[in-house]
This record gives C-alpha cells, sequence and structure tokens, in this order.
C-alpha cells in the first residue's frame, strides 16, 4: 500500500450549472471512476464553508467576484458563494462513485480563512491531518485529479511535492476556471517545474 487518489472538490457548485461552475468540470469525473480500483486508498476532498466565510463576496461590503482582498496578511479571491456546508452545491456530484472513498476530507470550514490546498489552510501552515493519514498509512505516491487546475489542485499539488509525495497529476481528470486569464497554462507550467509527472487516467486502469 503506497500510492492512494487523491480526488480535490468534484463538487456540484464546481460542475455545470453550479455557483462556481469550472468549464466542463463534471467532464473528470469519468475517468476518476474508471481507476478508482487500482487504487488501495481512495479520498476526496470538498469544500465546506460556513455562510460568513471569508472567500464570499457577498461578506465584503463594496467588493465584487474576483477582486482580491488581504485578510490576516493573506491575500484572499473573492468567490460567488459555494459550496456552503449542508447545501445540495457542497454535495459530491452524484456521477461520482463515492461508494468507494476511504476518506472525504472537508476544507475551508473556518470562517476567516480560506482552503485550497488539501494539506494546508491558506495560511501555509495549519493541517488538515491528511498527510499524517497518508503517512500512517505509508502512502508515498499521489495520483491527483479533481477541480479547478489552477486553483485547489494546484495548491495541493505543491504541497504534495514539498512533502515529499512522487505526485502523478491526471490531465484528463483536471478543468480549471482560469482565473486571472491563462492561469490554468501558468499552473501548470509550475507544477511540471516544481516535479509533478503528468499522466492521465489510461495510466492507470
Amino acid at each position: 500500500m503506497h500510492k492512494a487518489l487523491l480526488i480535490i472538490d468534484v463538487q456540484q457548485d464546481f460542475c455545470p450549472g453550479g455557483s462556481l461552475a469550472v468549464n466542463e468540470g463534471d467532464k473528470v469525473i469519468s475517468g476518476l471512476n474508471r481507476i478508482m480500483t487500482a487504487f488501495p486508498v481512495r479520498v476526496a476532498t470538498r469544500d465546506w464553508h460556513p455562510a460568513n466565510h471569508v472567500s464570499f463576496a457577498e461578506n465584503h461590503s463594496g467588493k465584487a467576484v474576483y477582486d482580491m482582498v488581504e485578510i490576516d496578511t493573506i491575500q484572499q479571491v473573492l468567490w460567488p458563494v459555494h459550496c456552503a456546508a449542508g447545501t445540495t452545491g457542497a454535495d459530491f456530484h452524484p456521477d461520482l462513485d463515492n461508494t468507494r472513498l476511504n476518506l472525504v476530507l472537508n476544507k475551508g470550514t473556518s470562517p476567516r480563512l480560506d482552503s485550497y490546498s488539501a494539506f494546508f489552510e491558506n495560511d501555509h501552515k495549519t493541517s488538515t491531518g491528511l498527510d499524517g493519514y497518508f503517512k500512517g498509512l505509508g502512502i508515498n505516491t499521489l495520483v491527483i485529479g479533481g477541480l479547478a487546475t489552477d486553483y485547489c489542485v494546484f495548491y495541493t499539488v505543491m504541497d504534495a511535492l514539498k512533502l515529499r509525495y512522487q505526485v502523478y497529476l491526471l490531465e484528463d481528470c483536471i478543468r480549471g476556471v482560469d482565473v486571472p486569464k491563462n492561469n490554468v497554462q501558468t499552473r501548470m507550467e509550475e507544477m511540471k517545474r516544481a516535479g509533478a509527472i503528468i499522466t492521465t487516467s489510461r495510466d492507470f486502469t
């Protein structure tokens, strides 16, 4: 047991029809479902925000979606209300086979601190506990897919590499918001330079 599949935020609000829909976000699902049985450990994350979350533009007077603000010295992008805890939008997409998951990790649960990465809150020091979970199981290799390429997938990949995991990124099982424009391309290049191995789900079928 040395490898795990890590699925990032395949939730209804990030898929077509959701409040923060990623273009073709639902297209990541079939590949992820197909390879689940190839892994002894399968983990999925989900944003699980309180109603007063720092990332929601409507909680900042005079600010608009995609504005940047500084909260407690942390730069924060403002988003539409999304993945509010307990709402339909926060649920996994119904096509994702979540019956095979070993662990569901809720993140972004603190009102004043967002969490893009599956490993750390956006202060880059508050752990989610996921590293300890993987290390306790002897996991040293992560295969990662989900949403969105240029935010939660990116920060998860970069933290995983810093934590000395070997990281495979499933190019056919990720989609991005591309905010600001060309952000997806920039982030993909950064992940490659940092050591992520770009592959597809076909290599794990």
